[in-house]
Formats: structure tokens, sequence, C-alpha cells
């Protein structure tokens, strides 16, 4: 595989930037971005919120599941994964088998700004949104640092995160080339 074909896949907690930075990250390397969120809502004819409400989340992860193992291509891809997406044992390992695994990490208090706003979230439908988010974030924290480099997303312009995200593709995107025999 040509290491300036393998695709990237953008994990963390939800209101990192995933989907932001992938736009950009994708329209300057050319690949299509594919968010894994609307594609799954795109598939299903309905949104995150009825599927959870329709079907529980566990479902939900099931369709995650598919979007990685067959959902999108193999090559020149950009995947802004759902928040959740690297939480069930085996989907890191999917991924990292597929491509470049970059994390964007936020604080907490970054995390709670940039989510307090959206009301679309289904985890956070609940009573007390900021204690879900802080007992979720606890307890993903540590897959999420341990999911491949860390690219911290806080109070630090659009444009350094990016330049940040295609410096470490390229890097890694070399040793995954290599790795495939490429």
């Amino acid at each position: 595989m040509n290491a300036d074909n393998v695709n990237l896949y953008l994990v963390g907690f939800m209101g990192t930037g995933k989907t932001t930075v992938g736009r950009t990250v994708a329209h300057r390397l050319g690949f299509q971005l594919l968010d894994s969120d609307h594609e799954i809502e795109r598939r299903q004819g309905r949104t995150i919120a009825e599927i959870f409400a329709q079907q529980g989340e566990a479902a939900f992860r099931e369709m995650e599941r598919a979007v990685v193992e067959n959902g999108h291509p193999t090559e020149r891809t950009v995947v802004a994964c759902g928040g959740g997406l690297v939480v069930p044992p085996g989907m890191l390992g999917a991924l990292q088998a597929r491509g470049v695994v970059i994390c964007l990490h936020a604080a907490l208090a970054t995390v709670l700004e940039r989510t307090a706003r959206h009301r679309h979230r289904p985890l956070l439908n609940v009573e007390d949104p900021v204690e879900r988010i802080r007992t979720l974030y606890a307890a993903r924290e540590n897959i999420y640092r341990n999911a491949g480099t860390v690219i911290l997303t806080d109070a630090r312009p659009l444009s350094d995160i990016v330049a940040h995200v295609l410096r470490t593709w390229r890097r890694e995107a070399a040793d995954f080339a290599r790795a495939q025999g490429g």
C-alpha cells in the first residue's frame, strides 16, 4: 500500500473536534471524509437519538462495527469516529488494522463547554448531562489515551491542530504502509 493512500481514523471523546478537524484534514489531503455517526444515520434513515431510543446503545454499537468492518473505502478516507466507537473490545484493533489512528483530546472543561449547546447527543439526553459527561469521560479516558497518538485540541487554532494531525499521519502512514509490505 502507498503511504499517501493510508486511511486516517480520528477517535476521541465527544466534543474534541473529530468532525471539524477531519473535514479540514480530508480537504488538505484530497481524501473523502466519512463521519461514522452521519453514515449510520444515512444508512438507517433516522437519527442516532432515534436509534438509541428504538433499539438501544448495543444495536448502535453493532452498526458502528459494520461501518468499520465493511462500510467505507479502504484508502484515501478520513473517518471521524463516534465518541464511543473505540470502547467495545476489538474495535481499536479493527481501526489500527485499517490505517492510522489519532486520538483528539480535550480537557473535561472544554468538552463540557463544546457539548453544552448540542442536544442531539443521545448519551446526554439525561437529567444531569454534566454528570453523565464526567462519568463517561472518566470511564473512557484511559482507552483514548492508549488509542494512538494523542493530539490536544484545547485552546489551539484549528490550523495548528490540523498541521499536527497531518505531520503525525504522514509519519505513521509511512510506518503503516511498510508494515503492510508497501
